[in-house]
């Protein structure tokens, strides 16, 4: 079964966007380009990414259990 997390190795911030990368198989770039358009034309990008580093897990959280 297949699990997002947020990437120990492709992040800037949080690693909450290289994580969505790695779990769809895309460029970590296109993921941060949508947050930035997001965040830029609204507002929602930020919220939604804040959200995202609350909510998804660090993979070293799920190996220590």
């Amino acid at each position: 079964m297949k699990k997002m997390y947020r990437s120990e190795t492709d992040k800037v911030l949080c690693g909450v966007c290289g994580g969505i990368a790695e779990y769809f198989g895309i460029d970590a770039t296109l993921v941060r380009l949508g947050f930035a358009a997001f965040s830029i034309l609204g507002g929602s990008g930020l919220l939604a990414y804040l959200v995202a580093a609350a909510i998804i897990p660090r993979r070293t959280e799920i190996s220590e259990m």
